[in-house]
């Protein structure tokens, strides 16, 4: 019986690196717990947290191949709606929430900006060719 993503299962810790903990899990199974998914707290030493040979209970978030899981000790028992979601470099590019009218003066604005700069960039690559050419 495969595992399925955003189950809740036990396992074994097995080993423990500088970037997480590696879990056996049932039917041979295996799966990193990474450090950022330990505690919800920022961790230096996986060690102060878990021990090799600790039964622990992990959510199971995603497959990296056959049989190898990307784990998580700090989202068990948290609902998905309740998990905090890490800004993408998508989300930064995102205009901010607003009116129409101010989502049209900020691109104009942008659009401004980046035609002036477009335009000393020329303007400074023609003035070094004329002066190569005296």
């Amino acid at each position: 019986m495969p595992i399925e993503i955003g189950s809740e299962i036990e396992g074994k810790v097995t080993g423990i690196a500088n970037f997480g903990a590696f879990v056996e899990l049932p039917e041979g199974n295996v799966g990193l717990v990474h450090i950022s998914q330990i505690a919800d707290t920022y961790v230096t030493d996986v060690s102060k947290h878990i021990k090799v040979g600790d039964i622990i209970k992990v959510k199971v978030l995603g497959t990296a191949k056959e049989g190898k899981y990307d784990l998580s000790i700090k989202q068990v028992g948290k609902p998905s709606w309740q998990q905090k979601r890490r800004k993408t470099r998508e989300d930064k590019d995102r205009p901010s929430p607003g009116s129409f009218e101010d989502k049209i003066t900020q691109f104009l604005k942008q659009s401004e900006e980046k035609l002036a700069d477009w335009k000393r960039n020329i303007e400074s690559k023609q003035s070094g060719r004329k002066r190569k050419v005296k």
